[in-house]
């Protein structure tokens, strides 16, 4: 299948600029989110910095995007790519780019040795104006690349694969360590960030983080496994079985996404009408971003033989029995499903009150900033 019919390039500066600055207010409003959903239970209050953490590195890929793109179509010699969307079915950049991104903070420091600096950059935009009388088109797009190159030289950022970091959460027993594990990727088919977390215990003879044997195998498989399409239960299962001596008690995936907007993405279903209708009657409010949670729990633990003598753990996990195999839930303890929206769009909802929407939490943003969670 060509996942490139759902991409939507932008067509040059204006457009470009629209859409980061649609996204800079929805992504300002995240950590609130986070905090929120904490408050509710729904997130423990250890795991919410390591939210903020990957929400404000996805805030600064954006920013880096926006500078890259600044001067979009103004200079199709020097800039000949516009940048790419998912449409249909993310309202995110397209995986390329992150990829793209990636192969240029490789080579950031090179670039900003090799060019002005943003003063004398500056100085020599004043002096064209003054002298030609025009808009200093090219020293414009030399500024918004050097900007670029500085964030990604200088900012910790969202990138299409971040590998995972483990936090000592303290002993179980002697022999019997807690660590929270945490990882992100930006998933390259449905073009949406994702948040691991895991709770994990580890029963081997090094501590997990010291352990130049079982670390590395178990970043890379977990890295692997970081795949929307793929269920909580395949890929907890997957871990237990490969590590005998690590055992997942919880895992844990935020989806961030899909951002829908009247203006950019192409959604059916209530959506449509709703944001729609908003963006009608008040401009600028036509958006909704999908925050989606899901969580899987070890209920119990059974030992199975391994070898001629020994035994091993392995973790039986707690299945929601009211979803179906059919289901997009199905392999999971629980499933919260938020939805992100200023409050024309939610009044707008309500009105309507389509199918599917009663259980979905509502985190409402007023036009002061202020975010009012409903059920």
């Amino acid at each position: 299948m060509d996942l490139t019919l759902d991409h939507k390039a932008l067509e040059g500066a204006h457009e470009t600029r629209r859409y980061f600055n649609k996204f800079e207010r929805i992504i300002g409003h995240l950590n609130k989110v986070a905090e929120m959903t904490a408050a509710d239970g729904l997130v423990l209050p250890e795991e919410v910095p390591i939210l903020h953490a990957y929400l404000n590195a996805l805030a600064n890929t954006f920013t880096a995007l926006s500078y890259k793109y600044l001067m979009a179509g103004r200079v199709s010699s020097q800039l000949p790519s516009l940048l790419s969307i998912d449409q249909q079915d993310s309202g995110f950049p397209v995986y390329q780019e992150l990829l793209q991104m990636a192969n240029d903070a490789m080579q950031a420091d090179k670039h900003l040795k090799s060019r002005p600096t943003l003063d004398t950059l500056k100085k020599d935009m004043i002096r064209h104006i003054l002298n030609e009388h025009s808009t200093p088109v090219r020293l414009q797009f030399a500024a918004s690349q050097g900007l670029y190159y500085q964030h990604l030289s200088n900012k910790a950022l969202f990138w299409a694969q971040n590998d995972p970091q483990a936090i000592w959460q303290g002993n179980v027993t002697r022999d019997r360590r807690r660590y929270l594990l945490h990882w992100a990727s930006y998933d390259s088919q449905q073009n949406i960030p994702t948040i691991y977390l895991m709770d994990l215990e580890d029963t081997g003879k090094t501590a997990l983080p010291r352990d130049e044997s079982r670390w590395p195998r178990a970043q890379s498989h977990l890295m692997a496994q970081a795949v929307n399409s793929l269920k909580m239960l395949t890929i907890a299962t997957g871990f237990d079985r490969d590590f005998d001596d690590l055992h997942p008690k919880r895992l844990r995936r935020f989806h961030i996404g899909p951002m829908y907007s009247h203006t950019f993405t192409e959604q059916t279903g209530p959506l449509r009408d709703v944001l729609a209708e908003a963006s009608s009657s008040t401009p600028g409010t036509d958006w909704a971003l999908a925050w989606t949670m899901e969580t899987l729990v070890s209920e119990r633990v059974e030992t199975e033989r391994s070898g001629f003598f020994g035994s091993v753990e392995r973790e039986i996990y707690q299945l929601d029995p009211f979803l179906s195999a059919d289901q997009d839930g199905n392999g999971l303890t629980e499933q919260h499903r938020s939805l992100i929206l200023p409050q024309k769009p939610f009044q707008v909802l309500e009105e309507l009150d389509p199918p599917g929407f009663s259980k979905v939490r509502k985190y409402v943003v007023g036009p002061s900033g202020k975010i009012i969670s409903y059920r």
